[in-house]
């Protein structure tokens, strides 16, 4: 039977005792109905794995003893910032779950001027926070040793101002005949993926003005959900994953 691996937003250390969380206890012990001395896998975000046994499964609480930690390898020498452009019903928390599959470091979700999605006051609170637990699991599933963050909301034009360090940054649309092959490999990259209609050209010209390059990965268009997906698969591959020492 595989171990779960529960993430614990608190100081591990090897032979305390931890209360988990209470969505975490929830998951320990209603869905997976686990018991007071099978392992689970904890992990924090701090790069490593912390085996542990369950020393109390009740209806209130979860608590479990820390083994000794263990470094996990699984994370890519490539940070990605990823700005996914808002998209209906499950379409975003599928972009999200895949995109920290594939070893996203950061997330922002932002608004364009095709975007049908309109957030504001407690209705945007709540779905970052269903984005950040979306996350959460992906990187429970996956084997991460971070859960990469779930930025607010915002404009294009204050997201293109917050990646305005990275070492490359690319815009994609299938417009444009470059390709990533023959790019410099970057250790930090800023990536905009549009939404379902696609990003104006208008906006295509404001990214490339603040140093955005445009990039294709092919001549088919793809769906909003799928893009940060194939991009990152390619380049983490390219300068990432693919080139670990």
């Amino acid at each position: 039977m595989r171990i779960p691996r529960i993430y614990s937003p608190v100081a591990l250390a090897a032979g305390s005792e931890v209360q988990l969380d209470e969505q975490a206890a929830n998951h320990v012990g209603r869905v997976l109905r686990m018991q007071t001395g099978q392992h689970v896998e904890l992990f924090n975000g701090d790069g490593h794995d912390y085996p542990a046994i369950l020393t109390d499964v009740g209806k209130k609480q979860v608590k479990a003893r820390i083994g000794e930690p263990v470094p996990n390898t699984s994370e890519s020498p490539l940070q990605v910032h990823l700005g996914q452009v808002l998209s209906r019903g499950d379409r975003m928390d599928y972009a999200i779950q895949k995109s920290v599959e594939m070893g996203v470091a950061r997330i922002t979700p932002l608004v364009s001027e095709r975007c049908e999605v309109k957030l504001k006051g407690d209705r945007e609170d709540k779905r970052l926070r269903h984005w950040q637990q979306v996350a959460i699991s992906a990187a429970e599933q996956c084997g991460r040793a971070r859960v990469p963050d779930i930025e607010p909301v915002a404009t294009l034009a204050d997201w293109f101002a917050v990646t305005g360090n990275e070492d490359l940054r690319l815009v994609l649309h299938h417009r444009t005949p470059q390709s990533l092959a023959g790019l410099d490999r970057p250790q930090t990259l800023a990536l905009l993926v549009g939404p379902e209609g696609g990003l104006s050209d208008e906006e295509i010209q404001a990214a490339e003005a603040a140093g955005f390059l445009p990039a294709a990965l092919g001549p088919r268009v793809l769906r909003t959900e799928t893009a940060p997906v194939a991009a990152l698969a390619i380049c983490h591959w390219l300068w990432g994953d693919g080139q670990k020492d």
